[in-house]
C-alpha cells in the first residue's frame, strides 16, 4: 500500500476552497499565508494581490455582492486592517469568508510574533469566528463557515489559521476519513411559510385598498428581486426599496417608485402616510425604517414583515404580522392572487404614486435649472446626471461619499423616472463606509468585463480608498472615476455650519488636490473640469481612452435633504 502524500495545512485550506468552487481570493500577500498561496496556485484559484488588507476585504465583499457567490479575503495577523471591510459586509449581509493567519498555536499566550486574538476581534462583525487549531479539521471548519455564511441571515464569517498549522504537513486526505458527504456547493435551504400564517397575511393584503411593497436586501440574497418587480407590475402595487448596497430593481420599472426614504425621495412620505397595508419583504425595522414607529407609518396602517430568517424577524417585533418565508416563495403566492380571482385592486393607487413621483422629478429639475442660471461651480447632482447620459443599459454606475453619494442617488431617481436604465448600480451600505467606491467599481469590471464602469466619488471618499486604483492598472480593469471635488469633507462641513453658533466649519478642508494628475502619473487618463458644458465630453473621452481614468470636477458643496434632516435631528437630541 502506497503511503498517503502529505501537504501543508495551507494547501489543505486551498483544496477546501476549491471544493466549494471558490474562484477568487483577494489578499495582501504575507509570509504567514505563503502555504495557502502556494496551494491556491496549485489549485488554479485566481488571487488578486491588493495594496491593503481593507481593500482586499472590500474587493471580496464587492465580488460577492455582484455574483451572490462567496469570495475569500485572505490576510495575515495584520487582519485588524480588515475590520472596516468586515463591518461593511456585516451591515449588508454579504457572505464574505475572511481567512486570517495568526501567531503560532503552540505558543499561544506566550507573546509570539504578531500575536493578537483575531478571533475575538472579528466576532462582533461576523456570524461565526473560530480558530482552526488542528490541521486535520481544516476542511470541516471551512465547510461549517461556508454553510453559516450563506444560510438563513447571510453574512460574513471568519476563520483564523495559526501559522504553525499553515506550515505543518498533514495527509492530503485529512478530514476525509469520517463519514463521507458532498463537500461541493449545496443548495441553500429556504424557509417555506406555514400555510395558515401565509393565508392570514395574503387575506390582509387582498383586502387592502392602498397596499405598498417595500423591498429589503434579503430579496437580493434570495434571488427574489425579479419576483418583487413582477408582483408590483402584475397587481398594480407601488414598490419602494430600502436603502441598501445595490439597486435590485431597474429605476424605470413600471411599479418601482424609489427609495423608502422620505428625505431622499419625498414622495415616499405620501406613499407611507396613505397606504393602508405596508409589506416589508426581506428587510428589517431598523433605523432606516424608523424602527416601525408612527413617525413613518400611521397607527392605522397594517404593517407586515416577511423574512426568510429567524434572526431578521427578531428586528421586526413592531409589525402587526410577521411571516417566516423565503421572499421569493412569498411573492410567488402573492402574485398568484390575481389568477385565483382574489385580487380586485385597480390601477388608481399606482397612478397616484406615479403622479407624486413625476411632480417631484419636475420640481427637482426646475431647481437644477435655476441653479445653472445662477452660475458658479457645478452642482453635485449634475455630475450624476451627466454620467448617466453617457452610460447605457450594459453599463454600471458606482458612487461613494457623503453628500456626493446622496446627490448621486437623487440623480439616479430623476434619470430613472425619465426612462434611464443601467445594468447595475452599487454604493456603500448602511454604515456609509467611505473608501469602498474604487474596490466596488473594480469588482464590477472584474466580473462584468464587457461593461463600462463609472464611479462618482467624493474627494474625501477617494482619499480614503483611491489608492486601490493601482489594481486597475495591475489587473487591467479600466474604470473611470469622476470626482466631486468640493475641497473637503463637505457632508461634515455642512452639518457643522448648522450646529456651530458662529456658522463656521472646522477640521474638514482639503488643499486643492490635483486628482487628475495623480492618475496621469500612474499611467492613466486624467482631466480637470470646471464648467458644466465640459463635463459630458470629458467623461466620454475618459471612457474612450481605454485606460483607468479620472475626471476631476470642481464642484460646489451643497447639503442634501437627508443630511439636513439628520443634522436637525441630532441637534435636538439629548441624553440629559
Amino acid at each position: 500500500m502506497s503511503e498517503t502524500q502529505r501537504i501543508r495545512g495551507g494547501h489543505l485550506l486551498a483544496r477546501a476552497l476549491q471544493e466549494k468552487g471558490i474562484q477568487h481570493v483577494f489578499t495582501l500577500a504575507g509570509g504567514f499565508c505563503n502555504p495557502a498561496l502556494e496551494g491556491l496556485k496549485s489549485c488554479g484559484i485566481r488571487v488578486i494581490n491588493c495594496p491593503h488588507e481593507q481593500v482586499a476585504g472590500f474587493m471580496a465583499d464587492a465580488h460577492t455582492r455582484i455574483t451572490r457567490q462567496p469570495a475569500v479575503c485572505l490576510a495575515g495577523p495584520e487582519s485588524a486592517n480588515t475590520a472596516g471591510a468586515m463591518m461593511e459586509a456585516w451591515g449588508e449581509r454579504v457572505p464574505v469568508i475572511f481567512i486570517t493567519s495568526a501567531s503560532t498555536f503552540r505558543r499561544r499566550g506566550a507573546g509570539g510574533f504578531k500575536e493578537v486574538d483575531t478571533v475575538a476581534m472579528a466576532r462582533p462583525f461576523t456570524k461565526f469566528s473560530a480558530s482552526v487549531d488542528d490541521g486535520q479539521r481544516i476542511r470541516e471548519f471551512f465547510d461549517r463557515a461556508w454553510t453559516l455564511a450563506v444560510s438563513g441571515y447571510p453574512g460574513p464569517v471568519h476563520l483564523s489559521v495559526p501559522v504553525d498549522v499553515m506550515f505543518s504537513s498533514y495527509p492530503e486526505d485529512a478530514g476525509l476519513q469520517e463519514r463521507p458527504f458532498r463537500r461541493g456547493v449545496q443548495p441553500v435551504p429556504r424557509a417555506w411559510p406555514e400555510p395558515s400564517a401565509l393565508e392570514r397575511v395574503l387575506s390582509v393584503i387582498a383586502q387592502a385598498e392602498r397596499p405598498l411593497l417595500i423591498g429589503g436586501h434579503g430579496l437580493w440574497w434570495s434571488g427574489g428581486e425579479h419576483k418583487l418587480e413582477a408582483a408590483g407590475r402584475r397587481l398594480g402595487i407601488p414598490i419602494l426599496n430600502m436603502p441598501g448596497h445595490r439597486k435590485m430593481i431597474p429605476e424605470n420599472a413600471e411599479a418601482y417608485m424609489g427609495l423608502a426614504d422620505i428625505h431622499q425621495y419625498p414622495p415616499a412620505r405620501m406613499a407611507l402616510e396613505q397606504c393602508d397595508v405596508a409589506v416589508l419583504v426581506g428587510g428589517r425595522l431598523d433605523n432606516q425604517m424608523d424602527f416601525g414607529n408612527t413617525g413613518l407609518f400611521r397607527r392605522e396602517t397594517t404593517l407586515i414583515c416577511v423574512n426568510g430568517s429567524h434572526e431578521e424577524l427578531e428586528y421586526n417585533r413592531p409589525a402587526d404580522e410577521v411571516l417566516l418565508s423565503d421572499p421569493g416563495a412569498f411573492l410567488d403566492t402573492l402574485s398568484a392572487l390575481e389568477g385565483q380571482g382574489r385580487w380586485h385592486l385597480g390601477r388608481s393607487w399606482l397612478e397616484m404614486n406615479r403622479r407624486w413621483r413625476d411632480e417631484w422629478v419636475q420640481h427637482t429639475l426646475d431647481e437644477q435649472a435655476r441653479d445653472q442660471r445662477a452660475g458658479g461651480k457645478i452642482h453635485p447632482m449634475q455630475i450624476s446626471l451627466a454620467v448617466q447620459e453617457v452610460l447605457g443599459e450594459r453599463d454600471w454606475l458606482v458612487y461613494d461619499g457623503g453628500n456626493t453619494h446622496f446627490w448621486a442617488e437623487i440623480g439616479v431617481k430623476v434619470a430613472g423616472a425619465q426612462g434611464k436604465r443601467l445594468a447595475g448600480i452599487l454604493h456603500p451600505g448602511s454604515f456609509s463606509m467611505l473608501g469602498i467606491g474604487v474596490p466596488l467599481a473594480l469588482a464590477v469590471r472584474n466580473t462584468q468585463p464587457d461593461a463600462r464602469v463609472v464611479l462618482v466619488s467624493g474627494d474625501g471618499a477617494f482619499l480614503c480608498g483611491g489608492h486601490a486604483l493601482e489594481l486597475a492598472f495591475q489587473e487591467n480593469l479600466p474604470i473611470v472615476v469622476v470626482i466631486d471635488n468640493n475641497g473637503g469633507l463637505d457632508c461634515i462641513s455642512q452639518q457643522q455650519e448648522r450646529l456651530f453658533p458662529d456658522g463656521s466649519h472646522y477640521a474638514t478642508d482639503f488643499r486643492d488636490i490635483p486628482f487628475h494628475t495623480m492618475v496621469q502619473g500612474l499611467g492613466g487618463h486624467g482631466e480637470l473640469v470646471q464648467r458644466l458644458e465640459d463635463l459630458r465630453p470629458a467623461i466620454e473621452r475618459a471612457l474612450a481612452s481605454g485606460k483607468p481614468a479620472c475626471v476631476n470636477v470642481k464642484a460646489k458643496g451643497v447639503i442634501t435633504p437627508i443630511i439636513g434632516a439628520v443634522t436637525n435631528k441630532r441637534d435636538k437630541s439629548s441624553i440629559e
